[in-house]
C-alpha cells in the first residue's frame, strides 16, 4: 500500500487556532505531499522542505511551530537538524524513522525530540501525535488559561517550576530550556514529591497516552533532566533512581535515600 493510499476523505475538519504552520522536511516527495495534503484537510498551514538546508531558509522567514524531520536524508541529516532546531527554536520535533531503526529513536529523544513516528504510518496516528505535541508545547491549546503569576508555582532545590506559564526558572530569572516532554515529565515529579514512581506511572503521567511510546524515552528523559537541573548529573540528588522500583523527586535536592 501505498502513503497516498492511506488518505482518507475529510470528516469533521477541526480547524487550528492561530493559523498553526507545520513544516514537513522529507526528500521522498510522495510521503512530503500526502502529509501536506492530509493535515491541509484538518486545517494545518503546511510548508514543505526537500532538505534540511532549505528548511533553515524557510525557517528565515516563516514562523513553524512543528516540524516533520525525516531522519535520513541527503546532506544534513534529520538528527543534525533537530539539534539545530532545539539550540536556535523552540519548535515542536517529531521525527521520522525506519520502523526497525531504535537507535536513530533513541538518538532523536536524546536530541530533544517531541516524539518520533516509525515508517510507514498511519495518517491519523500522526494527527493524533501532532495535536498531542502541540497541546503541550502552548498554552493556547490546552483547556486551561494562563494564571496570574505566583498562582501556580512549585518549588524545589533552587528553581522555580511555573505550571501555568510553563516555564522552568533559576533563582536569579534565567529560564532553563526544556522540551515540551521534558516539562511534562518534570511536572508529573513535582506534583508527586517524596512518592516512588514506576516508569509505567511516569509515562501515563507525563505522556497521557497509554501506549508506551518507546521503552527507554522515560529514562533517556530523566537523563536529560538532570543534566539541566542537577549539580552533578552523575551523582543525582533531585531526581534520585529507587533501585527495581522506578524514580523519586526530592524537592530540596538532599541526601536523604
Amino acid at each position: 500500500m501505498t502513503y497516498a493510499a492511506l488518505l482518507e476523505p475529510s470528516k469533521g475538519v477541526q480547524m487550528q487556532p492561530d493559523a498553526v504552520t507545520i513544516g514537513v522536511v522529507d526528500d521522498e516527495a510522495e510521503i512530503r505531499e500526502m502529509v501536506a495534503e492530509y493535515l491541509s484537510r484538518h486545517g494545518f498551514s503546511v510548508v514543505q522542505a526537500d532538505s534540511s538546508a532549505n528548511f533553515r531558509r524557510i525557517l528565515e522567514t516563516r514562523r513553524i511551530d512543528l516540524a516533520l524531520l525525516d531522519i535520513n536524508m541527503p546532506g544534513q541529516n534529520g538528527l543534525s537538524l533537530a539539534r539545530y532546531l532545539r539550540e536556535q527554536t523552540d519548535i515542536g520535533i517529531i521525527m521520522l524513522t525506519a520502523a526497525a531503526e531504535s537507535d536513530d529513536r533513541i538518538a532523536g529523544l536524546e536530541l530533544g525530540a517531541d516524539d518520533y513516528m516509525g515508517k510507514p504510518f498511519n495518517p491519523r496516528e500522526l494527527l493524533a501525535r501532532i495535536r498531542s505535541v502541540l497541546r503541550r508545547r502552548s498554552a493556547k491549546f490546552m483547556r486551561t488559561t494562563t494564571a496570574a503569576p505566583g498562582r501556580n508555582h512549585r518549588s524545589f532545590a533552587s528553581y522555580l517550576l511555573d505550571l501555568d506559564a510553563r516555564e522552568l526558572r533559576r533563582q536569579d530569572g534565567t529560564v532553563v530550556t526544556l522540551t515540551a516532554m521534558e516539562f511534562d515529565l518534570l511536572q508529573a515529579f513535582a506534583l508527586n514529591p517524596l512518592k516512588v514512581l514506576r516508569r509505567d506511572q511516569l509515562l501515563e503521567l507525563a505522556h497521557n497516552r497509554e501506549e508506551e511510546p518507546f521503552e527507554r524515552s522515560i529514562d533517556i528523559r530523566i537523563a536529560r533532566l538532570r543534566r539541566k537541573i542537577e549539580v552533578d548529573p552523575a551523582k543525582p540528588q533531585i531526581i534520585k533512581t529507587v533501585r527495581g522500583a522506578g524514580y523519586i523527586f526530592v524537592p530540596d535536592g538532599s541526601e536523604q535515600n
